[in-house]
This record gives structure tokens, C-alpha cells and sequence, in this order.
């Protein structure tokens, strides 16, 4: 029997989890095609290394279920594979009573989502947690986790090439197109033929999603740049595990946050500032393909005509550090302007409908034998090696 011929587009975590899925499967041959010349050097390897239990999401979407099941499946690839994997906990704290209604929701969501340990703590309960934290209430997670992704991602890249298949780098997909005998897909870069057929192709492009192997136009990635600060050594210890505000359900990102890293410094953020570059992740990279891009999609113009407040905030606190943690300092007191500096950053594919609306779930979308993950924001990192099995089956 011939064996099937897969290829991937991406070598970011969800890419590398879906071929070796595939890889792992008899009679099929995998060959990964990522851009640059190492694995998870975007998204990947930009995030603030959260294992998400399931806080946030719908019940009953994409984003829930393989939430869900995600974070079982890598904490024990973690385990199997001996990658740091910690189990510090979080806790989602209102301050005030305008936030009651938003809190009782999230509350009401995550137990409807089966959150592992789930409780509501007083203000007084709080310090038992995070000594140093204040609020009137919180939610406290204590199976949420920290991990290092690019590690895991690098693990699966060796799974793959274990299995028999290829993780090919330095290879950009310039071209995909459905041939008589296959899936053409074309590239640049690589000493090798540059171009190969495939019986299928899975695409999973992140920040380049709406660009590589998508027939119809929408939704368009608008990128938004995360920014970070870094807790000086003196004062890393003063959280033990995540501090998170409580979200604003309009919006897809989870507000300014105390987070443990798994190598014991302690970080501030993101922020969310619409970015000019989608791979800019310094405050000033410009990229003029980008930007026309953006202004070029309806759906960014709704966006924002509805949200340009936030925005000028969110501007503000990116180019003022005091203005950047007047906020986080709510949540800790005991750290503030003074205690921090400007860490990395990320940038996050934003994929907005031509209504302006902000896509939420995650969006994976088939075109004869072209699988495209066209939404994959947080928790994809956490989801990743379920939605491998979600992709697996659809190909099926």
C-alpha cells in the first residue's frame, strides 16, 4: 500500500501536534514545512507559557472542549518527555462591584466547564492563596499551569522525525493548489525541489493563516502586539503562581496579568496594541504589506469605530510604564513602576470577520483536501494536541 502523503504548513505548536498525530498513524507520511530555520519562533514561542484549565470559553465550543482535553493530553506529554510543567495555580480577582455581574459569570462558566478544583474565595481568603494579592473576590484555579512550549514543540518535532516523517525548515509555502494528482504545494527556500505534491494538507499558518492555502476571503488576521514587563528578582517571589483581572466578555484578551514563568521569574502582561508588523516584535517594526493588509479589511474599520477608547489606552500603557502598571498594581499593590522592565514581547493573529466581528472559537475550515486552521489564538497552545486529534478526524 502507498502511503498517504500529509503535509503540513507551520512549525508552531498546533502544526507540529497535528503531523505527529498524523505521523503516528499507520500509512501515512508526514513532512512538516516551516518558514523559518527553527521550530516555534513565533506565537509558540512568544506566549506567557499558561496551561489554561478552561476558565474562559463558551460551553460547548471548540475552544471548551478542547480545552478540556488538551490540557490532560500535555501535561502527560510533559510528563512522558520530562518538560517543566507546574501546577501553580491562578486566581481571577474582582475589585469592585461593577465587576459582580462579569464575575458571576465566569464563575457560572467555568464550573459549567468542568474546571478541576474550582473555588470562590472572599477578600480575606485571597491572602491564603497569594499573600500579597488583593480583591473582594476571586476565583481560584489551582490545576492551572505553566509550561515551556517551545520545548514541547521541539519535542514534537522529534516525534514526527521519529515516525518516519520530515520536519523540513526554511521552506515558505508561496503557493497551494488543488492538481489532478494532489495538493500542490510550492515554497521558497531548501536545496531541494521546490515544490511537491501531497495527498492532503493541513495549514497552519498562525500569523500567516489568511494568506497560505485559503480560497475565500475572511476572516483577515489583525495583529495585535503583547507586551511584557519583568518583576525585578527582589520581588519575584511575591506571587506565587497567576494573578488575572476579570475579562471583559467584548473582548478576546484576558487583560494584564501576574504570571510565573517555569524558570522562576515573574512577568506582567500582555497588553494589547495593535501591531504594524505581524512578526514585529519590537515597539516600532513597521511593515507596510501588513498594515495595508489591515486598513484594506472592512472589518477593521468596525473594529475600530467600536473600540478605539480601549485602544488609546492600551497605546498609553505600551509607551508609559507607570500608565502600563497603574492597573496591574490594583491586583498587587506591592509591585509597581519601579519594580519592573520591559521584558518580550508577542504578537497574536486577531482573525476579524468582514462584520467586525472578533473571532472567538477556534475556526478550522476544509476545501477538497486542504484542511486550514484559520483561528487559533489562546488556548491553542494549551488545545494543541487535542485539536491535532479534532484535525486527525476530520481528515479521516
Amino acid at each position: 500500500m502507498t502511503p498517504q502523503r500529509v503535509g503540513v504548513v507551520g512549525g508552531g505548536i498546533v502544526g507540529l501536534a497535528v503531523g505527529r498525530e498524523l505521523a503516528r498513524r499507520h500509512g501515512v507520511h508526514v513532512t512538516v514545512l516551516e518558514k523559518e530555520q527553527a521550530l516555534a519562533m513565533h506565537q509558540t514561542g512568544h506566549n506567557s507559557g499558561v496551561v489554561h484549565a478552561g476558565i474562559y470559553y463558551r460551553p460547548g465550543s471548540l475552544k471548551a472542549t478542547l480545552c478540556a482535553r488538551g490540557r490532560h493530553l500535555l501535561r502527560d506529554f510533559c510528563a512522558e518527555h520530562g518538560i517543566a510543567y507546574d501546577e501553580c495555580g491562578k486566581l481571577v480577582v474582582a475589585l469592585d462591584p461593577s465587576e459582580t455581574g462579569r464575575f458571576d459569570a465566569l464563575e457560572k462558566t467555568a464550573h459549567e466547564n468542568g474546571v478541576p478544583g474550582l473555588r470562590r474565595l472572599d477578600g480575606a481568603e485571597i491572602a491564603d492563596v497569594e499573600p500579597y494579592a488583593t480583591g473582594r473576590a476571586a476565583l481560584h484555579s489551582p490545576r492551572t499551569a505553566i509550561t515551556d512550549y517551545p520545548a514541547v514543540a521541539r519535542a514534537l518535532g522529534a516525534q514526527i522525525e521519529a515516525a518516519g516523517g520530515e520536519v523540513l525548515l526554511g521552506r515558505e509555502v508561496t503557493g497551494i493548489r488543488q492538481g489532478v494528482s494532489g495538493v500542490v504545494v510550492r515554497w521558497a527556500g531548501g536545496p531541494d525541489p521546490a515544490e511537491r505534491v501531497f495527498d492532503r494538507v493541513v495549514v497552519c499558518a498562525g500569523l500567516q493563516s489568511d494568506r497560505v492555502g485559503v480560497s475565500e476571503r475572511g476572516p483577515v488576521v489583525v495583529p495585535f502586539r503583547g507586551e511584557y514587563m519583568r518583576v525585578a528578582a527582589g520581588k519575584q517571589d511575591l506571587v506565587r503562581g497567576m494573578v488575572y483581572p476579570v475579562p471583559d466578555p467584548r473582548y478576546p484578551f484576558l487583560g494584564v496579568h501576574f504570571t510565573r514563568r517555569v524558570d522562576g521569574t515573574l512577568e506582567v502582561g500582555p497588553n494589547a496594541v495593535l501591531a504594524l508588523a505581524r512578526e514585529g516584535y519590537g515597539r516600532w517594526g513597521l511593515d507596510l504589506g501588513d498594515v495595508a493588509d489591515v486598513v484594506r479589511w472592512p472589518g477593521f474599520w468596525r473594529v475600530a469605530a467600536a473600540h478605539w477608547r480601549t485602544g488609546v489606552r492600551e497605546l498609553a500603557g505600551s509607551l508609559s510604564v507607570r500608565a502600563y502598571m497603574r492597573a496591574a498594581s490594583r491586583y498587587v499593590p506591592a509591585i509597581g513602576a519601579d519594580d519592573v522592565v520591559r521584558a518580550g514581547s508577542g504578537v497574536r493573529a486577531q482573525a476579524v470577520d468582514r462584520d467586525g466581528s472578533l473571532v472567538d472559537d477556534f475556526r478550522i475550515t476544509t476545501s477538497d483536501d486542504v484542511t486550514c486552521v484559520r483561528n487559533a489564538p489562546s488556548p491553542a497552545a494549551t488545545s494543541s494536541l487535542a485539536i491535532a486529534e479534532h484535525v486527525a478526524g476530520l481528515l479521516r
